[in-house]
């Protein structure tokens, strides 16, 4: 059974987002502001995800989100206002996995939450030795770690999906609606930033080639590549 965290300083909305996922079979905790939130990931044995709002008092969401990713990779869905786009974007490039801008439906809410807990589930059912390698980077499914050399990547559970991508599509173009569908598990909706932010922030955790070369290309208007071997 899943856990997830609700940090929002709407308590209607906690109210029923809890009396939605708990129907849905989920285990469900709240938190009102920032600081709380940080304070109960750290007191709670397990929080499979994360739903953090942007706007609260004390600590604002993207506040939060900056101090969890220092210590911690746990999912995280910010949910943002209508039409701020700014938002979204500076949650992106924190590390959040998705977003979802208010008001939603339960339908579109649950999907999301599904498709972010089925990229977590998916690698952590696998043995934790089992790895995958290509070129001088080495993927750990189970563990949901990754290294190039010897060197851990630190990266989210949504980047951990993009690279295990690649890396199993190495020298194909791969285009956003078909990476926002695979490792998203949505339709690239118009506008949506989701992918290139994910792929940006993957470059930036990537340490270069030998050769110099990039390691994802970008393809304008086609989508993105993994350069294969020469």
């Amino acid at each position: 059974m899943s856990h997830i965290l609700i940090i929002d300083d709407d308590t209607e909305l906690t109210s029923l987002l809890r009396e939605v996922l708990s129907y849905e079979g989920f285990t469900v905790s709240e938190a009102n502001d920032g600081e709380a939130g940080l304070q109960a990931l750290d007191n709670l044995d397990k929080v499979d995800l994360v739903l953090l709002d942007v706007m609260m008092p004390k600590m604002n969401g993207t506040e939060t989100l900056k101090k969890m990713r220092e210590t911690r990779q746990t999912p995280v869905l910010m949910l943002t206002a209508k039409g701020e786009e700014i938002d979204r974007v500076i949650g992106l490039e924190l590390g959040a996995d998705d977003y979802l801008p208010k008001p939603f439906s339960d339908r579109e809410l649950l999907a999301r939450i599904r498709a972010i807990l089925r990229r977590t589930q998916h690698t952590t059912s696998q043995k934790p030795s089992d790895s995958v390698e290509y070129q001088d980077l080495r993927l750990y499914p189970g563990k949901q770690e990754a290294y190039c050399k010897s060197e851990l990547l630190d990266l989210t559970t949504t980047e951990f999906a993009l690279l295990s991508h690649f890396v199993q599509h190495p020298g194909e173009t791969l285009t956003k609606e078909t990476l926002s569908m695979d490792v998203l598990g949505k339709r690239l909706a118009a506008f949506d930033r989701a992918i290139d932010m994910h792929v940006s922030n993957l470059r930036k955790k990537l340490p270069e080639r030998p050769d110099g070369k990039p390691r994802i290309k970008t393809l304008r208007g086609r989508g993105y590549l993994m350069i294969a071997e020469d």
